[in-house]
């Protein structure tokens, strides 16, 4: 019965998730081109920010609960999700374009604060100093691209006058994909303990899963609709957004979080992850179906280490 019920609410979850994408892609795309932002921008800002929503949730709960490992190995687990299935997916069933910016800037800035993670858990401890670190260049990431203009092309520049129904659905979809994965989360793992699975495994592989259907949403939503910027920039923004905003301020909240010595090498796993796709960005400036087929085999490969442990 348990089965059932849970089984019910996942099948919910995900009709919300995916009319709540389809609803925040437009809603976001209208009301960011009216501020004159471009699709790019907007998928790694206001898109990024709301569909890491998930995940700063489940981290900030774990890091307030103290269960450190939990609350780092979400954000890991999460970004190394983002890469491999969610971008890996989305480009196995179209390619992605990409350009010169997102790989030179937001590809290389993703590389550098994954590798300064990496160097924070060496000793693995995360620290108040540490936390304080991230957030300051999260904030100024941000600035920096609300500052900087970015070229659009006619595309993007259509879309008409925003109203308030844009700004409705804008809040609505959120709380759609917002909940959507809440939910999708808390039956998925319902149905793993029910199975017997142990909570190490539930973390790194269903709650870091469900965390990012709200990326997978999105995503997949946008580059269907055309939208290459917010689709490939949504989950660039919200791997950076995991990194420094939510490990940062969970990491100020909890000022002395200890690490698991397994964070070093999946730390090691996401950098290598990252510089794949980075390059696989560079190469004919997109996201080939035979590369996204490539990442997924290789996350695939990576749950089948994690479920065998």
């Amino acid at each position: 019965m348990d089965i059932l019920l849970n089984g019910f609410i996942i099948v919910i979850s995900v009709v919300a998730l995916w009319k709540g994408a389809d609803w925040l892609v437009e809603a976001a795309s209208r009301i960011g081109k009216s501020f004159g932002l471009s699709d790019l921008v907007i998928g790694l800002t206001i898109v990024a920010l709301g569909t890491s929503a998930p995940e700063f949730a489940v981290t900030i709960a774990a890091a307030l609960a103290g269960r450190s490992d939990i609350s780092i190995g979400n954000v890991v687990g999460s970004n190394i999700f983002n890469l491999g299935f969610v971008l890996g997916g989305v480009a196995a069933i179209r390619p992605i374009i990409t350009t010169r910016k997102l790989v030179y800037r937001d590809g290389l800035i993703l590389i550098g604060i994954t590798i300064l993670l990496r160097i924070f858990v060496q000793d693995l401890q995360m620290t108040a100093t540490e936390g304080t670190v991230l957030v300051v260049a999260l904030l100024a990431y941000i600035g920096f691209l609300l500052w900087q203009r970015e070229e659009r092309n006619v595309e993007e520049l259509a879309g008409g006058a925003v109203t308030w129904r844009d700004w409705v659905r804008l809040i609505v979809g959120l709380a759609l994909v917002v909940g959507g994965g809440h939910y999708l989360v808390e039956g998925a793992s319902a149905i793993a303990r029910i199975l017997g699975m142990s909570e190490w495994v539930i973390g790194v592989t269903i709650v870091a899963a469900g965390t990012s259907t709200p990326e997978l949403a999105t995503s997949l939503t946008a580059v269907i609709k055309g939208r290459h910027g917010i689709s490939i920039g949504n989950l660039i923004g919200s791997d950076i957004f995991n990194l420094l905003g939510v490990l940062g301020v969970a990491t100020l909240l909890n000022p002395h979080m200890t690490v698991d010595a397994g964070a070093r090498m999946s730390l090691n796993i996401l950098i290598i992850m990252v510089t794949v796709v980075v390059i696989g960005m560079r190469t004919g400036w997109k996201i080939s179906r035979l590369e996204g087929g490539a990442l997924v085999i290789i996350n695939l490969v990576r749950w089948i280490a994690n479920f065998s442990k």
